[in-house]
């Protein structure tokens, strides 16, 4: 009775742990949950947003692992990003905390904001006025204005549209010198333009190295609007934005 009250201990450890390493081998090389906290994204990101990442879009690097271990630089099976993914990436200047932007700028392409207007090698990227939007769930609620931006094409990748937000043409990030984007780099904005800390800010954020790059958002897996506390158990179907679950991320 010793001997099989042992054993079914050790059979049980043996469960967790490979239990523990294939859900590590899992977030290392298909999918990793993130969560969003703030509203640089919005409209295409909610606060309150949870959504799966995949690790193998743009190949893997020490940053594809829990951790980041020091293994190896560059990235096996590498890829560049298409102009338009929304991305995670880890912040330069630490290397460990988590961002989620909107690529816009490859090795070589040339990027300025004019007005508010964002331009892409020289060209004015189109963007269509959709009409106010109202920001909740960030702070203040705010009334701002939606437009619909269409990057440029690429080899290969059609044009890419997306929805954006702007409190006016006005403020700190709307009129910016031209950056040329480095080679083995990228340049990241939020769709939030007026209240987003991103590439713009170049001593804060500034090019994120390819090999810092985490994967690409794919789809929404669950999301919740803030208004009912954990314990508020009556009041979770009412937080859930059914609307938003399994919804692509683009």
């Amino acid at each position: 009775m010793v001997k099989h009250k042992s054993g079914g201990w050790l059979e049980s450890i043996k469960t967790v742990v490979y239990a523990g390493l294939i859900a590590i081998g899992i977030r290392t090389v298909a999918f990793e949950p993130f969560n969003i906290p703030s509203g640089s994204m919005i409209p295409t990101l909610l606060v309150g947003d949870y959504l799966f990442v995949s690790k193998y879009s743009y190949g893997y690097s020490r940053h594809s692992m829990p951790f980041s271990p020091n293994l190896f630089e560059g990235r096996i099976f590498g890829s560049l990003p298409a102009r338009g993914d929304v991305a995670v990436f880890k912040l330069p200047r630490d290397n460990s905390t988590d961002y989620i932007k909107r690529i816009i700028g490859l090795p070589g392409d040339r990027i300025q904001v004019r007005a508010g207007v964002l331009f892409v090698n020289g060209q004015s990227v189109r963007r269509e006025l959709i009409g106010p939007f109202t920001v909740d769930g960030d702070g203040p609620r705010l009334v701002v204005r939606e437009y619909r931006e269409i990057l440029p094409p690429q080899a290969g990748v059609e044009p890419h549209a997306h929805y954006i937000l702007e409190m006016s043409d006005d403020q700190p990030f709307d009129n910016t010198d031209e950056y040329r984007v480095p080679a083995g780099h990228v340049f990241a904005m939020g769709d939030n333009r007026d209240n987003s800390l991103d590439s713009r800010a170049q001593n804060a954020v500034g090019f994120i190295p390819v090999e810092n790059l985490v994967g690409r958002a794919e789809f929404i897996f669950f999301s919740v609007d803030g208004s009912a506390r954990w314990w508020e158990v009556w009041a979770w179907p009412m937080a859930i934005r059914w609307s938003r679950l399994l919804s692509a991320v683009r």
